[in-house]
């Protein structure tokens, strides 16, 4: 069982990333945080020297979680068929499946938060959001790259740039969904994006089969 202090240390987190997407890192003061939590503010020192330092923890944590969920999807994806486009097809699908069924909608992206704000943050911060965006790229190019060695692709197309595509999508999708109060946004997004691959790698005259 976790002790007292790592279960306080989450609940601060927990309660501070809420927070954060709700209404920006430069809106969420330390007291309002000790105070939904329930601690004093030396309590809060104590786990964190400063917001800088809460910054880092809540990327970190933020990344660990979204990694798993890519990890088990595509895993999952693969094990179905060693068709490398229809994998990459099947993991779209269940990652559009999954935003759709949470019933409040994704509540949003903390790399994009912090983008918007970025001057609040030391250097170190920064460097880390731009290490998970790299991170990003470096996961969905290698998946497409293993799908254009099989499919060579209809159109000429830089793979960073496709891969980087991937989640302009699913950050322009929050984004448009949070705009216009439409959780569906982003599902739907994700699919149009599906389509799209699933048209750029179709051999000619071989349409590739629904997945």
């Amino acid at each position: 069982m976790a002790g007292k202090g790592e279960t306080t240390r989450d609940r601060i987190l927990e309660t501070a990333e809420a927070a954060v997407l709700d209404k920006g890192f430069g809106a969420t003061s330390i007291d309002e945080l000790i105070a939904a939590v329930g601690i004093t503010k030396n309590g809060f020192f104590y786990h964190f020297r400063d917001k800088n330092e809460l910054a880092r923890a809540l990327l970190l944590r933020y990344l660990e979680r979204e990694e798993a969920i890519l990890d088990d999807l595509f895993d999952r994806a693969r094990a179905l068929t060693d068709d490398p486009l229809h994998a990459f097809l099947v993991g779209l699908k269940l990652f559009a499946e999954l935003m759709e069924d949470l019933p409040d909608g994704h509540p949003g992206c903390l790399v994009a938060t912090y983008c918007y704000q970025e001057r609040l943050f030391d250097a170190e911060v920064r460097a880390l959001n731009r290490r998970i965006v790299m991170g990003w790229r470096a996961r969905f190019r290698g998946l497409l790259a293993d799908i254009a060695e099989r499919y060579p692709p209809r159109e000429a197309v830089d793979l960073d740039d496709l891969a980087d595509t991937v989640s302009a999508v699913v950050e322009g999708g929050l984004v448009l969904g949070r705009a216009l109060g439409d959780h569906h946004i982003l599902p739907r997004q994700v699919m149009v994006l599906r389509s799209f691959v699933k048209l750029l790698f179709a051999p000619q005259g071989q349409p590739v089969a629904a997945s």
